[in-house]
C-alpha cells in the first residue's frame, strides 16, 4: 500500500468509514470507528463521566439520531469490539487483511455536532454574534488547517466587533 485507502461513502452519515493510512515511517492505520464516547475527550472505554453520559441522553437529537441509524451505531460499536470484525471491514477494502494484522492502537476524538433534530452537521458550523465568533463543528483535520477557512473566520470576527 502506498497512499491512503478509502471506502465509498455513505452519504447519509457525515463519516469516512474504516480506511487505510500509510504513515511516514510505512506503518500502516487502519479506522476509525465511529462510536459514542462517554465521556466528554474519552479516550478509553472505561473512561465514563456520568454527567457527560446524562447530557448526550437528555438531548433530543441523541434519540432521533438512534431510531435513524441506530443498527449503524450498534455495527460500529460490535466492530470496535470485535477484531473479526474489523478485519473483516478492512478486508472488503484489501482482501489481504486478516485478524492477525490487527494491532490495537491509542483512540482519538473526532467532535462531531449534532442538532436538536438528530441531524449531523456536515461541515463546518460557524455561528456570529456580536463581539464572537463560535467554530462548532470542524469535521476534518485537514480542514481545520486550510488557510481559506481560516480567512473566513478572521473575516467573521472583524464583522462581529464592528
Amino acid at each position: 500500500m502506498r497512499g491512503l485507502i478509502y471506502p465509498v461513502p455513505d452519504p447519509a452519515l457525515p463519516f469516512l468509514g474504516v480506511h487505510l493510512t500509510r504513515m511516514l515511517d510505512g506503518s500502516v492505520h487502519a479506522g476509525p470507528n465511529a462510536v459514542l464516547a462517554l465521556r466528554r475527550e474519552g479516550y478509553r472505554w472505561a473512561e465514563i463521566t456520568p454527567r457527560d453520559v446524562w447530557d448526550v441522553l437528555r438531548f433530543p437529537g441523541t434519540w432521533k439520531l438512534a431510531r435513524r441509524f441506530g443498527r449503524t451505531g450498534l455495527d460500529e460499536v460490535l466492530r470496535s469490539f470485535s477484531r473479526k470484525r474489523f478485519a473483516a471491514s478492512l478486508a472488503r477494502l484489501v482482501p489481504a487483511v486478516g485478524e492477525d494484522d490487527i494491532v490495537r492502537a491509542e483512540a482519538g476524538v473526532r467532535a462531531q455536532a449534532m442538532l436538536p433534530d438528530g441531524s449531523l452537521v456536515d461541515d463546518f458550523l460557524i455561528q456570529s454574534a456580536p463581539r464572537q465568533v463560535h467554530v462548532l463543528n470542524a469535521p476534518s483535520p485537514a480542514a481545520t488547517s486550510a488557510l481559506e477557512i481560516g480567512r473566513y473566520i478572521a473575516d467573521e470576527t472583524v464583522a462581529a466587533l464592528v
